[in-house]
């Protein structure tokens, strides 16, 4: 059963972050400070002849995502 709480934690976390950014969105023009965002980016690649790949992988982070990703964690908290 291991796996599945993890899952869930990691779902929750995802929509909680998610919820976060989009209030973000809603409220930026009246609070401008909520969509302040920071981006993150990491891009591994390689090329071993007989594979080659490139991946980007991006998260921005605003006030409002980081309050709904705290809010998410609170919520795991209480249903687990």
């Amino acid at each position: 059963m291991k796996g599945k709480e993890t899952l869930t934690f990691i779902v929750i976390l995802l929509a909680g972050t998610l919820f976060g950014s989009i209030i973000g969105d809603i409220l930026g023009p009246w609070l401008p400070f909520l969509k302040v965002a920071k981006t993150m980016t990491w891009s591994p690649a390689a090329d071993l002849e007989i594979i080659k790949y490139d991946l980007n992988f991006q998260v921005k982070l605003n006030l409002a995502s980081i309050g709904g990703l705290a809010l998410a964690f609170w919520i795991y908290r209480k249903i687990k």
